[in-house]
């Protein structure tokens, strides 16, 4: 089937060192602005880029105070600045970027995303590129709480009418089942029942503040149980995504990922 409308998560790793606080890659983020203008032009209006933290979001939840749940008020403030970044270079080429900040819109109740505003819908009426990513977010107790990039893809649920498409970009092909990076992946996931997919999962990297695989897992289970046709693949700056608005029946036949989906949805 061919998807209705496409979320697109590049991973901070693929344009950062989340071992350097504030480090971008702007030509990397330039090479895949490209390619998201391509998709942007197919999807106009049915399209959200969500960007991982990179140095700067993982940073700022390594470095806030343990003791004081509010000075993950730095977070929102860091993961802006990478989503400025990536309107800039979006904008430079022609595509209606528009940087929304999540903490404003969307509050935590029972530990998942409630969306409070319908700004991110009218930005989409009205063809524009929504440029997302995770955040600090509010909580019923009073306190914030780290809302990590893996997880934005939960808050459009209740926003897409049709087929929601999910695609996670990151270092690896997909989740590999030897924990090693080798060449071994994990073709697909049923979402109800996926304990194999846990089973193969790796530890992170001390630099990781945000749960790794496990999270992106996590996450993209839950937005298949609600129907969401989701994937985990390798991303390049200089990689040619169209693909990603074709059925996957008909996608290349050299390109790795792991799709997440139910049972009865494949």
């Amino acid at each position: 089937m061919t998807p209705d409308f496409l979320a697109v998560k590049v991973g901070g790793s693929l344009f950062s060192r989340k071992d350097e606080p504030g480090n971008v890659d702007d030509v990397a983020m330039s090479g895949f602005a490209k390619s998201l203008a391509q998709l942007h032009r197919v999807f106009r209006g049915r399209m959200v880029l969500i960007s991982g933290g990179g140095g700067f979001g993982h940073g700022a939840i390594r470095d806030h105070d343990t003791t004081d749940a509010f000075s993950l008020a730095g977070l929102t403030e860091a993961c802006f600045e990478v989503k400025k970044r990536w309107a800039v270079h979006l904008r430079d080429i022609g595509v209606r970027a528009f940087p929304l900040q999540l903490a404003a819109m969307c509050s935590l109740r029972d530990g998942l995303p409630q969306l409070k505003s319908s700004l991110l819908t009218e930005v989409l009426d009205h063809g524009a590129l929504p440029v997302l990513a995770g955040d600090a977010l509010f909580c019923e107790d009073g306190e914030l709480r780290t809302f990590s990039s893996d997880r934005v893809p939960e808050v459009l649920l209740p926003l897409v009418e049709g087929r929601l498409r999910v695609v996670t970009l990151t270092d690896v092909d997909g989740i590999v089942t030897n924990g090693t990076g080798g060449d071994s992946i994990l073709p697909q996931v049923d979402a109800e029942a996926p304990q194999n997919a846990y089973a193969a999962l790796w530890g992170s990297s001390e630099w990781d503040a945000t749960g790794a695989m496990h999270t992106k897992l996590d996450a993209l289970v839950a937005c298949a149980r609600e129907g969401a046709e989701c994937f985990i693949m390798r991303g390049a700056p200089d990689a040619d995504l169209s693909f990603l608005a074709a059925p996957y029946s008909a996608w290349p036949s050299q390109v790795r990922s792991t799709r997440i989906l139910t049972a009865s949805a494949g």
